[in-house]
């Protein structure tokens, strides 16, 4: 029998968001089939922005979970509380600098 997996931040809603990521999905879908029928640029970069403000939505929704739950001790976070701070600035660097 296999083990339940520890709460993760996003527990609560993951079905809302694996709509969010199905939805972003069809929009790259959407924007490699105006890339495949020569539309015009500016268009095609007006859908990149909007899947990336898609994208950036979903993680600041999951960086607002981790910060809730994994960062009080559950959800596999680790054990201990600088190394969780040096975790999340981690992956808030990472989303603030691509």
């Amino acid at each position: 029998m296999k083990a339940a997996a520890p709460p993760r931040g996003y527990t609560a809603s993951k079905e809302q968001l694996l709509n969010r990521l199905a939805r972003v999905e069809g929009q790259v879908r959407g924007i490699a089939k105006m890339v495949e029928e020569d539309r015009y640029c500016i268009d095609v970069l007006t859908q990149v922005s909007a899947a990336q403000a898609a994208l950036d939505k979903i993680s600041l929704g999951l960086l607002d979970g981790h910060a809730r739950v994994c960062m009080r001790g559950e959800g596999g976070a680790p054990e201990d509380p600088e190394e969780r701070v040096e975790e999340l600035m981690g992956a808030i660097g990472r989303l603030v600098h691509r």
